[in-house]
């Protein structure tokens, strides 16, 4: 069976975790200090913090902005039900927003209608790998917190390093940028730098991951010292352990190489469902799209799909059963219609690094014969 999620671990990381057990570094130490300066340099942010968990790394956002008690915070639909469970532990009250459909992205929006409501703060979670419209939102001047969870290593490129200019290289051209992976990081905002703090869960289906744990992150230099004091407090308990540091350093070192192997399976998986009734969502996979998975909107039940494709040995799962509106779905049905919508029907298909090439062409078949 072609499992729908892997977390790609190649000797490198084999090695950095085994390296971490010889050494009985196991609890957080230097590896825990490596992977925050790596974070910092990958992410562009002013100042980080490793923790055992994205639970923990939204709470301590969510205490950094110093809410009042019964504030509301507004989390997406499509989030996962942890976030809403946090919220709620801190003394804060959910307010859930409704989603585009085409995009599964909160909308600049639904974050005004909710702001109206009573929202005092925004945990912007950037499913699927696809950017939201940032300008358009911060420019409402509520505080965010990003979740990059399914997005780092995406960004927003520069007004002047347009899809038209990107159109208009050579092949040549275009080689040798994708060659220079530095350089073309440094053409745009990154994910994860547009909040005033942001959290990157590094749990085992997430796009880096550790095995578990969280990455607690503020983007500017301001932001920072807020922070920075308040991590100071934080229990070693609850910070992330130098064997699981271990493994996320390698995984944000090699995250170039991986995502250009998922980039090349997302355009081959891109084709086969052309011709089909099932459609992809819209991102912009050239410049600013991160690749988490293969997450297809389907015209039909999800369960005859799932079927279908287990006769073929290939695993398919729902890309929302873990989120709020899952969860919630007679609770916030009435309110969060897309969201209910796309957590019914959003399949995930396998697609990792790992997968040889009879893996691939069987998965390719799959989608263009798909119910």
């Amino acid at each position: 069976m072609i499992q729908t999620f892997s977390s790609t671990i190649r000797r490198r990381e084999m090695d950095a975790v085994l390296t971490c057990m010889v050494d009985e570094r196991i609890g957080p130490g230097e590896l825990n200090a490596r992977l925050i300066q790596t974070a910092k340099e990958f992410f562009s942010c002013a100042g980080a913090v490793a923790l055992r968990s994205p639970a923990a790394a939204l709470k301590y956002a969510l205490k950094a902005l110093s809410l009042e008690a019964g504030s509301a915070v507004m989390l997406s639909a499509l989030a996962p039900l942890w976030q809403r469970s946090v919220v709620e532990e801190l003394g804060c009250k959910c307010l859930v927003l409704d989603v585009q459909e085409e995009n599964a992205q909160v909308s600049a929006e639904a974050v005004s209608q909710g702001i109206q409501k009573g929202g005092r703060a925004l945990v912007l979670r950037e499913s699927l790998g696809i950017l939201p419209d940032f300008e358009a939102i911060l420019a409402l001047g509520i505080p965010v917190i990003e979740d990059v969870s399914q997005s780092a290593g995406g960004f927003v490129p520069e007004a002047a390093q347009s899809a038209g200019e990107q159109n208009a290289q050579t092949p040549a051209q275009k080689s040798e940028a994708a060659e220079d992976g530095a350089a073309a990081e440094v053409k745009g905002k990154k994910a994860g730098t547009f909040g005033i703090y942001s959290i990157c869960s590094l749990e085992e289906r997430d796009v880096i991951t550790a095995g578990g744990g969280a990455l607690l992150m503020a983007a500017g230099r301001r932001d920072w010292p807020v922070l920075k004091s308040l991590a100071e407090s934080i229990p070693s308990i609850e910070m992330l352990p130098d064997i699981n540091a271990a493994l996320a350093y390698v995984q944000i070192k090699e995250f170039a190489r991986n995502e250009a192997k998922r980039k090349e399976l997302y355009a081959l998986y891109n084709r086969s469902i052309m011709s089909g009734k099932n459609k992809g969502f819209v991102r912009d996979v050239e410049l600013n799209s991160t690749i988490w998975a293969f997450p297809l909107s389907l015209k039909g039940g999800f369960k005859d799909v799932k079927a279908y494709a287990q006769k073929k040995d290939i695993e398919v799962r729902l890309a929302f059963e873990d989120s709020i509106i899952a969860a919630k779905a007679e609770e916030l049905g009435g309110e969060c219609k897309a969201a209910k919508a796309l957590a019914l029907r959003t399949a995930v298909f396998p697609l990792y690094p790992r997968l040889n090439k009879s893996q691939i062409e069987k998965i390719s078949k799959v989608l263009v014969t798909l119910p």
